[in-house]
C-alpha cells in the first residue's frame, strides 16, 4: 500500500527540526531527492529582497534548555524540537521565575500539549511547555541555555518538474519549515513526493508537473520572484498540499474567485468521490494560497486538505503527531489527488461525429437484446447520455457534473467512444 510507504517517510523525517532555513531543511531535502533523484536543490542568500520581504538569516540550533533551582533540565530541545521557539537568540542567562514567565509559552486549553511558536522577522528567544508542567514550576533561579547560530547563510527549496507532451503545467506547492508536526508539515511533502512518483510511471503525459518545495509564505514569495512569468502563463491548475495525514474528513480551499480548473475538478472529484466534505472561503485562506492567489499573481490555485490547518485540535502543537496521521489518511488524500490528476491528463471538450443516435449495438458498446428492466444496460445507457452532451461545449467534467458522476468515471466512457471514432476531442470550446 502507497499509505504505508508513506506513513514510513513521515515517521523518517518527523525528528528533524526543519525552520525557514538551516541544517534541518538541507537534511529534508537530501531524504526527498532520495526519493526522486531529479528533485533539484536551490539557494537563495541571506538579506536578498523578495518582493517586500527580505531573506531572514540562517538559523541553526545545536542545543537549548532550561534547568530548574533543583538542577533538573526542562524545555529540552534535542528531546522535543518543540520546545525552543523558533529563531531564539542564542542566550546564557540566569533569571528568577517571574521574569522566566515572559518567554515561556503554553496552551491552557490543550495543557498536556507543547504548542508551536515563532519569531522568523524579530529578534526573540523563548521556550514552549506544556501547560501542567508550567504550572508546577517553583519559585527560585533558573539557568536558561540556547545554543543557536543566526548568520548570512542561505535558504533553501526545491522543485521538480516533470516533461509532458506540451508545456502547459500541473502545479503542486508545498512547504518544509515545521519542525515535528506530522499532518501540518510532513503529510504535505510526502504526498507531493508519491504523487511525482505516480506521475513519472504514467506511460503518456498530456502536461507537464512541476512539485515545489518550499518554506512557507517566504519560499512561495522566492518561488515566484523567480519563476512568475512562466507560471502565470504554463500553469491551468495547481494544488497546495498541506494537512493530509489524518482520516477524518476532506477540506476545499478555493481560488480567489473559485472559478479555476483547479477549482473545478476539486468540486467535482470531492463531491463524488469523497462524500462529504467542508468547503471554505478564500476568506479562510491560511497558507501559501496567500502568495500563489494575490492579485499581481492570480494562479489558478486550490486547497484539497483532510482537516483543514486551523480545524483541528492538535494544529500546531506536539499533539500533531504520528498518531494523527495514518496510512489510511495519507492513502485516501493519494487516491484524490492521483484520480485528480487522471481527469486532468483526460479532460477534453467532446463533439460527436454522427448525426443522430449512432448504432451502439453494432460497436459492443449497447446491449442487443431490448427487455423492460432498464437497468440491464448498464453502460450503455451511460454512454448514450455521454453523447448527448458532447457538443463540443462541454468538457470531461462538466458533462460528469451534468449526469451527476466523477468525472473520474468517464475517463473509460470517453476512451471507449474515441476508440470507435464516435467522438472527437478539442482542447478549447
Amino acid at each position: 500500500m502507497v499509505g504505508d510507504q508513506m506513513y514510513s517517510l513521515c515517521k523518517e523525517l518527523f525528528h528533524i527540526n526543519r525552520s525557514l532555513s538551516g541544517d534541518g531543511v538541507r537534511e529534508t531535502l537530501k531524504i526527498l531527492q532520495r526519493e526522486n533523484q531529479e528533485l533539484k536543490i536551490h539557494s537563495i542568500k541571506s538579506g536578498t529582497k523578495v518582493f517586500d520581504w527580505t531573506v531572514p538569516k540562517e538559523w541553526n540550533c545545536k542545543e537549548a534548555y532550561i534547568i530548574t533551582p533543583e538542577g533538573k533540565r526542562i524545555c529540552e530541545y534535542n528531546i522535543n524540537n518543540l520546545h525552543l521557539v523558533q529563531y531564539s537568540t542564542p542566550q546564557k542567562l540566569k533569571m528568577e521565575l517571574d521574569e522566566l514567565q515572559e518567554h515561556l509559552y503554553s496552551h491552557p486549553e490543550l495543557p498536556d500539549a507543547i504548542p508551536y511558536v515563532t519569531s522568523y522577522y524579530k529578534p526573540r528567544w523563548g521556550f514552549c511547555i506544556s501547560h501542567n508542567e508550567r504550572q508546577k514550576l517553583k519559585s527560585g533561579k533558573y539557568q536558561v541555555i540556547i545554543n543557536s547560530e543566526l548568520k548570512d547563510g542561505v535558504l533553501n527549496y526545491a522543485d521538480l518538474l516533470i516533461p509532458g507532451a506540451n508545456k502547459d503545467e500541473i502545479f503542486f506547492s508545498t512547504y518544509i519549515c515545521h519542525p515535528s508536526m506530522a499532518n501540518n508539515e510532513l503529510s504535505g511533502p510526502v504526498l507531493a513526493t508519491f504523487l511525482a512518483q505516480y506521475v513519472k510511471s504514467l506511460k503518456k503525459r498530456r502536461y507537464t508537473y512541476r512539485f515545489v518545495f518550499v518554506p512557507e509564505t517566504i519560499g512561495s514569495l522566492i518561488y515566484l520572484n523567480r519563476h512568475m512569468d512562466v507560471l502565470k502563463k504554463r500553469v491551468k491548475a495547481g494544488f497546495i498540499l498541506t494537512c493530509v495525514g489524518d482520516d477524518r474528513s476532506y477540506s476545499y480551499l478555493p481560488s480567489r474567485y473559485a472559478n479555476t480548473m483547479a477549482d473545478k475538478i476539486a468540486n467535482n472529484i470531492l463531491t463524488y468521490e469523497a462524500g462529504t466534505f467542508k468547503k471554505y472561503p478564500h476568506t479562510e485562506k491560511g497558507s501559501d494560497e496567500r502568495q500563489y492567489c494575490s492579485p499581481k499573481v492570480d494562479l489558478p490555485v486550490c486547497s484539497v486538505m483532510r482537516t483543514k490547518y486551523g480545524r483541528f485540535p492538535e494544529y500546531h502543537t506536539s499533539l500533531d503527531n504520528l498518531d494523527l496521521v495514518t496510512s489510511k489518511g495519507l492513502q485516501g488524500s493519494y487516491n484524490i489527488y492521483i484520480k485528480m490528476i487522471d481527469v486532468l491528463e483526460n479532460n477534453f471538450y467532446f463533439q460527436t461525429t454522427t448525426t443522430g443516435e449512432p448504432q451502439l449495438g453494432k460497436r459492443g458498446l449497447y446491449p442487443s437484446m431490448m427487455t423492460s428492466n432498464c437497468t440491464d444496460y448498464g453502460e450503455g445507457i451511460l454512454i448514450m447520455n455521454f453523447l448527448s452532451y458532447a457538443d463540443g461545449t462541454n468538457d470531461l467534467i462538466d458533462i460528469a457534473n451534468i449526469l451527476g458522476i466523477s468525472a473520474h468515471n468517464l475517463i473509460s466512457i470517453a476512451q471507449k467512444l474515441k476508440q470507435h471514432d464516435l467522438i472527437c476531442l478539442s482542447f478549447d470550446k
